[in-house]
């Protein structure tokens, strides 16, 4: 795995030689390869291809501008190469030719460079990979809208080379890893080489200050130090220390710093996470309830290239046997630099379906499981590699490394290095609304509107609000959350309903107006006796709320029933006939018999002790009639 693709692009060169025949270019080429020194490889490479166009280095020129991130010219080698290959001796290229096309934003082309290397390769793990691959082509031909503009960090902080590895602190200060040059260097295990150093930097009004690197308790020279992160309460910094082999990585193992703040203590080297193999990006997340390291290794055992894996800790930098995270997650790709935040596990792979070459990826943990990986969209992710996701303390404000095109100067191609990126997550908010009129569209004044929050067994108060002067409540709205509203005004039958913020994907006002019905008038006269009474037309009362898989009205519903039993105690000669129904979760058997009533109704206990249940939302009406007379009728209709 080279160094760019582990530490985000870093493009190596060595002093520029004297102009030299194609053997001496050659010679020189096959030195700097077996030092995996790609970058000057490919440059005397390229000079020889020049001179006589010999197609044998086609295959080195094209893999080498692959690894070195440059796909413009990956693909045009590739190109040459394969549409001369009539015998697919080169049919693993394809894979890539296809990868270098899609990362040069070219979909349609690597469409079908995929579909044909599917069907010519016998590798089964590169088939599953390209399958994936032909996914995310056609994700990202869907032209989904993006999610965030991010944007770039300013020049105080972005150079020609990478900056990686974004880690916001507890006190607002940046940490991040870069070479902090513009000139071309060579990362290697020499301590006379540059080597990649974690920096901190602030933010003003006016942007971000010039970065100044930690000091050699964390840098230490002739190592490559990156990735870093912190814990939750801001007194342990994780990151890793890299030997390089050429262009490639050779040993890295994680460490950890205690301190805070401008002051971390010596480097200490993790226990138990360490080993034989590579062991990179480090950060602390939680599982079963217990602090846990995700970090990112090739060891024995895995499911491909690189995977990711946590560790449990058991205090002082040591940690227990590190364990996968499984096939649901870790593909025969790469999965890296994982970020853990309130439950959920983001990271980067190129074994899942996605827009470009790494792309950003999350999924959620419940208690027990991970759930599918889901790509984090247009916008996070582009045709290019996009890594080092992570977020401020909110979760509203984040950073990411990316080598799309389009950020300014770069030592080599336009998308060899990286940069970071901030953006931020529009908040949704949302706000309730509520209007108060007669049925006439009146408004009334004097009302009073309670809010709270409802679940699948009890009604939780939230706000209650008088308005003596005017007819509307303005109330905040928690996101997630379903709510009822009951409004009751003197002189006026009470209203309520419900209103959700569930699954809300925007801002939003929700508005809610109720239209109340006056209490009934009566006018004493001396004849008809029963002329007291000059409406018949239904009453609904919302508020009448059951109990689930029962038959008992809940406490929330007496106010609206007293004013029912107050019209009885003031007008005793007056018939009230009441009638509601529940919807079909919970319904009991029928209790008593429905004489009158039709099968279908008396199968679904559509009478039940004097009230008519059946499957709908729960409702109450109230009828009033001027005669007795229809107390008979209504006795035998349910008994």
């Amino acid at each position: 795995m080279l160094f760019l693709l582990l530490f985000a692009g870093v493009a190596l060169h060595a002093q520029p030689l004297r102009k030299s025949s194609r053997e001496a270019n050659m010679e020189a080429a096959e030195a700097a390869m077996a030092e995996k020194n790609y970058y000057q490889a490919v440059t005397l490479l390229e000079k020889a291809y020049e001179e006589i166009e010999d197609e044998s280095l086609l295959p080195q020129l094209a893999e080498m501008n692959y690894q070195l991130r440059d796909y413009t010219k990956a693909a045009r080698y590739y190109s040459r190469l394969l549409r001369k290959d009539k015998q697919n001796a080169f049919i693993d290229l394809r894979y890539k030719y296809g990868r270098a096309l899609k990362m040069n934003g070219n979909c349609e082309e690597a469409l079908e460079e995929f579909q044909k290397f599917i069907g010519a390769t016998k590798d089964e793990k590169l088939k599953e990979l390209a399958q994936y691959e032909v996914a995310g082509c056609e994700l990202a031909m869907s032209k989904t809208k993006a999610k965030v503009t991010p944007k770039v960090l300013d020049k105080n902080v972005s150079n020609a080379f990478s900056e990686y590895s974004p880690s916001l602190y507890r006190d607002g200060s940046l940490y991040f890893v870069s070479f902090d040059t513009d000139e071309v260097v060579i990362a290697s295990d020499s301590s006379e080489e540059k080597s990649a150093m974690i920096f901190k930097t602030t933010k003003t009004d006016k942007g971000w200050n010039k970065p100044e690197p930690l000091d050699q308790k964390i840098n230490r020279e002739g190592f490559q130090n990156s990735f870093v992160s912190f814990s939750p309460d801001g007194s342990r910094m994780y990151f890793t220390r890299a030997i390089m082999k050429g262009n490639e990585v050779g040993e890295s193992k994680i460490f950890y710093s205690q301190g805070g703040g401008d002051s971390w203590g010596a480097a200490e080297e993790c226990t138990g996470v360490n080993g034989e193999y590579l062991s990179l990006h480090p950060v602390v997340g939680e599982l079963f309830g217990k602090e846990v390291l995700f970090f990112t290794s090739n060891m024995d055992g895995g499911e491909g290239g690189l995977d990711l894996y946590y560790a449990s800790y058991k205090g002082e930098g040591v940690y227990g046997d590190p364990i996968n995270l499984g096939p649901k997650i870790n593909t025969p790709g790469d999965e890296v630099t994982p970020f853990y935040f309130d439950g959920t596990l983001y990271f980067s792979s190129n074994g899942h379906p996605g827009y470009g070459g790494q792309d950003i990826f999350f999924t959620v943990w419940n208690g027990q499981v991970w759930s599918e990986p889901r790509n984090l969209g247009n916008g996070y992710n582009s045709s290019t590699d996009d890594q080092y996701f992570s977020l401020d303390r909110e979760g509203y404000k984040g950073f990411f490394t990316s080598n799309r095109p389009g950020t300014g100067k770069s030592v080599r191609a336009k998308t060899c290095c990286d940069d970071i990126y901030e953006f931020e997550v529009p908040r949704i908010k949302a706000d309730l609304v509520v209007g108060v009129f007669d049925v006439g569209k009146k408004p009334l004044k004097g009302g009073t509107t309670n809010l709270g929050t409802v679940s699948t067994t009890e009604i939780t108060p939230v706000d209650q609000k008088l308005n003596t002067n005017g007819n509307r409540f303005d109330f905040p709205l928690v996101l997630d959350k379903a709510y009822k509203i009951k409004v009751t005004v003197p002189g006026y039958f009470p209203d309520s309903a419900q209103v959700t913020t569930i699954g809300l994907k925007e801002t939003k006002v929700l508005e809610k107006r109720f239209f109340l019905r006056a209490l009934p008038e009566t006018k004493v006269k001396e004849e008809p006796e029963y002329d007291t009474i000059t409406t018949e037309q239904p009453i609904l009362l919302d508020n009448i709320v059951y109990g689930y898989n029962d038959d008992k009205i809940t406490p929330e519903s007496e106010p609206d029933l007293n004013l029912v039993l107050d019209l009885m105690k003031k007008y005793p000669e007056m018939v009230i006939e009441l009638s509601s129904h529940t919807d079909y979760r919970g319904v009991l058997s029928t209790t008593r018999t429905c004489r009158n009533a039709a099968p279908n109704q008396r199968a679904s206990g559509y009478c039940k002790k004097g009230l008519l249940l059946h499957g709908f939302k729960p409702k109450a009406m109230v009828k009033l009639y001027p005669s007795p007379s229809m107390k008979k009728w209504r006795r035998s209709f349910c008994s």
